[in-house]
């Protein structure tokens, strides 16, 4: 079992301009002033859950364990969604249960999963429509004092029963396999979950297709390629990426997040 090391990281989707995140860190420390609180990003696009999800696989694991992440992209609130905390990979995550776990727990599979149920942890007027600051928040920093575990914080719950989001790429057949682009960075890299066990051939024997761009062979990094050039790779997420050196993918292909990215191999019948 994991013991709290009183790091707390905050994700959102509420943005810098107003006083949501302000509200939450207050009601954090109301309960523990001693917290150290990281803040990971509150520029996720509203109600984006895909879009936080992966943004959460890609950064827990820089952490030291024991460290508590409270991610808050709740289009659900008030309604009949869980609030949970999980304990995977030796941390704890404090969230909605609506999908923002798929990609964590398919590399970290829960150790415990407990439903907030328990009022005593929570502040004592609780709003329909701001659980970020009025359950997860108090909640996140009673755990983070060392002193709450996570069975005072609620009732055990199956490990396997979150919510997930259809994600998994699919091998349709023997040298082709398909997933959607799941995110798009600032840079306009168009990131998939296809990993490198997904392969069936070696790198310079992989085409890439989406869309409009059909991309031969699979680089190891940005400068192996021409300033300008289109290519696929391997980000530091995992996963396959379609990237232009020095450009965006996702302008120059016009990618959106949801399209089809195929790899396959010349034997295939992939066009």
């Amino acid at each position: 079992m994991a013991t709290a090391n009183g790091i707390v990281t905050l994700m959102t989707d509420f943005g810098t301009v107003d006083g949501y995140v302000a509200a939450m860190k207050g009601s954090l420390l109301g309960v523990n002033r001693q917290a150290t609180i990281v803040d990971v990003t509150h520029h996720i696009p509203p109600q984006d859950i895909t879009e936080a999800a992966f943004q959460v696989a890609t950064v827990w694991s820089a952490f030291p364990p024991g460290t508590i992440h409270v991610i808050v992209v709740d289009p659900g609130v008030g309604g009949e969604r869980r609030a949970v905390v999980v304990e995977a990979g030796g941390q704890f995550f404090v969230t909605p249960d609506n999908g923002l776990l798929t990609l964590l727990t398919a590399n970290a599979f829960p150790v415990e999963v407990v439903v907030l149920d328990r009022p005593e942890f929570f502040l004592a007027d609780v709003s329909s429509t701001f659980h970020g600051r009025d359950i997860f928040a108090p909640v996140a920093g009673h755990l983070s004092t060392g002193s709450v575990q996570l069975r005072d914080l609620g009732s055990p719950i199956a490990n396997d029963s979150l919510v997930a989001l259809p994600w998994a790429p699919i091998q349709d057949a023997p040298s082709r396999i398909h997933a959607p682009v799941v995110s798009i960075d600032r840079f306009g890299n168009c990131r998939t979950l296809i990993a490198r066990r997904h392969l069936t051939a070696g790198p310079s024997a992989i085409y890439v297709r989406c869309g409009d761009v059909t991309i031969r062979g699979i680089h190891r990094t940005y400068g192996d390629v021409p300033a300008g050039k289109t290519m696929a790779l391997f980000g530091s997420h995992g996963g396959l990426e379609i990237a232009v050196r020095g450009g965006s993918a996702a302008q120059s292909w016009e990618i959106r997040r949801g399209d089809d990215v195929v790899v396959y191999t010349e034997e295939s019948s992939e066009p």
